[in-house]
């Protein structure tokens, strides 16, 4: 059961809820909407947020949430083939459409654009400076490429997708993990070569296990762990040196 975020009074079609969000959908030439959490519409349509009763404040379908209008069961049973409250507030929640004013869709979306900034400036440098961007200087890039949110999808997706487009209009690209990575001198030499395409070897030795060092996409980091950790069944290592080294290698892989 959702959270109510009012009380219910007479007359029993009407309830009250305070705080919220509306999603809009059209159906059969017919007004229905769903009230949720303020920010918790974007947080489950970016699948961040997977739980529906932390984003409905009632599983209740309206006609009219600000008035409290309930819809009927027989509009429902006309317009969605169903009277299941739940379903149909999910696919609303799904194909609706988000009620916000101008003046707090343009703060969400300038939240958003320093968000998406501040991971981008985070992430990556410059290569021929070897230092990193700051938060003003990419929201001024993304400005330049005139780039555009996408509400389906998450911030850090988003910071791909800048990245993305950035990389032909300036210098950039992602700032590298180093890593240490030893494994048994029996498998070594086949682990040596799988592992070799994910990372840049800066030195390496026989002790007699094979000791690697070297710069790699944190990205790939999860890759790495899953080749070596398996085949050895638990005996070689991966262990993190530096979270963000500045080096002219690498790709634009978010971890």
């Amino acid at each position: 059961m959702s959270r109510s975020g009012g009380k219910i009074f007479t007359p029993t079609n009407q309830i009250r809820l305070t705080n919220i969000a509306v999603v809009r959908v059209k159906k059969a030439g017919k007004r229905f909407e769903i009230a949720c959490y303020k920010n918790k519409v974007l947080s489950w349509r970016q699948k961040v947020e997977k739980d529906l009763d932390e984003v409905l404040q009632s599983e209740t379908v309206f006609t009219n949430v600000s008035k409290g209008q309930v819809a009927k069961k027989e509009e429902l049973l006309k317009c969605f083939k169903t009277e299941d409250q739940r379903a149909i507030c999910l696919e609303i929640l799904e194909k609706g459409e988000l009620q916000v004013s101008d003046k707090e869709r343009h703060a969400n979306q300038e939240a958003s654009v320093k968000e998406i900034a501040s991971i981008v400036s985070d992430k990556c440098i410059n290569p021929e400076t070897k230092t990193p961007y700051t938060v003003s200087m990419i929201e001024s890039a993304m400005r330049d490429i005139h780039f555009s949110l996408n509400p389906k999808r998450n911030n850090k997706q988003q910071a791909l997708d800048v990245i993305k487009q950035l990389a032909p209009v300036i210098p950039i690209q992602r700032a590298q993990m180093k890593v240490r990575m030893t494994i048994p001198a029996k498998e070594a030499k086949k682990l040596r070569e799988k592992v070799s395409q994910y990372i840049t070897i800066e030195s390496e030795a026989f002790e007699p296990d094979l000791n690697l060092v070297g710069l790699i996409d944190p990205g790939h980091f999860r890759t790495l762990e899953e080749a070596i950790i398996g085949p050895t069944k638990g005996r070689a290592t991966i262990e993190v040196l530096t979270l963000k080294e500045m080096t002219d290698t690498g790709d634009s892989a978010l971890t």
